[in-house]
């Protein structure tokens, strides 16, 4: 469709964003990528940063093991769930001023982050960053769009900025051991905020204001319901993994969310302007690369996360020497992702998919087979196969997202491509971390000399394992450590066998879903 042909409000769009960056020089262009791209990377690395720090972060505040995962992945998950409305809203109000407020919203919430004393006000720090997170990174797709005019360049400056947020991901644990090592685990956060400032300062000179002219009805009714009924059943997953097991209370909050949910999806679908525009999932190809991307991505960030914790907690590795560990899997991931087209091109986009998760799915059983941190070198070869085969699904993954989708559009797939990234690594955390605590919980023995009170304490999570030893005879306390190391990399170990069989179930998924469809 010609622009002549466009609807009104969309020449006018077209025409507004031509007006706005007609008269920006290259050189300005290329630094709001950079300051969008700087951003994002810093998205990333929070993403992942906080990994290797849980052990010392643990015992300096002595979290539940729910409200650790809730420390952990409350900033995936407020972000996911923001996403699209933020976007929304930076239509409405303008998406410069989105941006930079975020930029200040994050910054100011790493600098709480940082400085926390106890669990609670982490928790609301972390949910504070994801906030802020949303509020730039919604926006960021629009505002390239409207200063890269050029198609080329603009399909340059997309997969520049697409990288960053994959970059940060896979150098937060190295960065988060480096930091912690030397300065502890309120740094990870703090070093956000020169940073910030930094892109701040370049962001308010080089980025230019745009929105639409007619934007879409932000849906206040739609956000409540989608952020409330997610809180409630991740909150009920958490619970059932900290007691090991279900009660009342449990069950009825878990079907609150769930109810909520559904009448989230129900009115998404009924009315005129939505947040989130279901009917893009009657095309087969893209709700199965969501799916992937959902399933790959969650898997892949919550083996990062306990990855971390088994180095440092059985295999009693420093949080530098953990971040490094991981370094095999993240140029892996580097590789695959580099390499995704020309797979795609040799077996096409359906076979590399199921290859790529069946790749991921056997080297996350092999090393629940494997096991043994003291054999780092027999551990390289199925992290080298994790890392490539999620490099290629979330890469292609991603473009099937954004191909499936009508040219017109494009931003509401990019919304939903940004979205489930996100929700994967919220939920896969999550998920397998529930698991992983009521197996160590279940899995942990009766330790001779410890009485109830003090296995109570130990059951709560290792690192109150850890506390409980220094008051305990050595005799004890090496007992009760060997013990819970364990009970641990027993946890692990499952963990990487539910990872693996959904790995299993989204490849043989996707060879059915993405066939071709039948010549007439």
């Amino acid at each position: 469709m010609s622009n002549k042909e466009a609807p009104a409000p969309v020449r006018a769009i077209e025409e507004r964003e031509h007006t706005e960056t007609s008269a920006a020089p290259p050189s300005q262009r290329w630094l709001v990528l950079a300051v969008v791209s700087g951003g994002l990377l810093l998205c990333g690395i929070d993403l992942t940063v906080l990994h290797v720090a849980v052990p010392s972060m643990s015992r300096e505040l002595e979290p539940s093991p729910a409200g650790l995962l809730w420390i952990v992945d409350v900033y995936s998950l407020t972000l996911a769930a923001l996403l699209v409305t933020c976007g929304t809203l930076g239509d409405r109000i303008g998406r410069r001023r989105m941006v930079l407020n975020g930029f200040v919203t994050f910054g100011l919430a790493s600098a709480a982050a940082a400085f926390s004393t106890s669990t609670a006000q982490l928790i609301a720090a972390r949910a504070a960053l994801g906030i802020g997170a949303a509020m730039f990174m919604a926006s960021t797709v629009a505002i390239i769009r409207v200063v890269f005019t050029d198609d080329r360049e603009r399909a340059v400056a997309l997969g520049i900025w697409t990288a960053a947020h994959s970059v940060g991901a896979t150098i937060g644990p190295l960065v988060g051991g480096l930091v912690t090592a030397k300065w502890g685990w309120g740094a990870v956060f703090l070093i956000n905020v020169p940073v910030i400032f930094v892109i701040l300062a370049v962001g308010v000179w080089v980025i230019p204001e745009s929105q639409n002219p007619v934007p879409r009805r932000w849906d206040l009714a739609g956000v409540a319901l989608s952020v409330t009924g997610l809180a409630g059943v991740v909150y009920a997953l958490k619970q059932a993994g900290e007691h090991a097991g279900v009660d009342g209370v449990i069950i009825t909050t878990a079907a609150a969310g769930s109810v909520l949910l559904y009448l989230f999806v129900r009115r998404q679908r009924r009315i005129t302007e939505p947040l989130l525009d279901f009917s893009l999932f009657r095309e087969r190809r893209f709700t199965t690369a969501t799916l992937c991307v959902i399933s790959c991505f969650g898997s892949y960030v919550a083996l990062l996360f306990f990855l971390t914790q088994w180095l440092q907690q059985v295999g009693e590795y420093s949080p530098l020497r953990a971040g490094l560990a991981l370094m095999p899997l993240a140029g892996a991931n580097a590789v695959g992702a580099v390499t995704a087209p020309w797979a795609a091109n040799r077996w096409g986009n359906r076979w590399a998919l199921t290859g790529a998760l069946a790749l991921f799915a056997t080297a996350l059983a092999a090393m629940a087979v494997v096991g043994g941190t003291a054999h780092y070198g027999v551990l390289l070869v199925p992290l080298l196969g994790a890392g490539y085969g999620a490099g290629i699904v979330m890469t292609l993954g991603a473009d099937s997202i954004m191909s499936a989708a009508q040219p017109e559009r494009s931003g509401e797939a990019a919304a939903i491509q940004e979205t489930s990234f996100e929700l994967g690594a919220g939920l896969g955390v999550a998920v397998l971390g529930t698991v992983l605590t009521a197996v160590y919980r279940t899995d942990l023995p009766q330790v001779p000399g410890l009485g109830p009170n003090g296995r109570a304490t130990a059951e709560e999570s290792f690192a109150h394992a850890e506390d409980l030893m220094a008051n305990l005879p050595p005799e004890t306390a090496q007992t009760l450590l060997r013990a819970a190391q364990h009970a641990y990399d027993h946890g692990f170990t499952i963990v990487l066998r539910f990872a693996a069989i959904g790995l299993v179930v989204t490849a043989a998924m996707t060879a059915v879903l993405l066939r071709p469809p039948k010549a007439r």
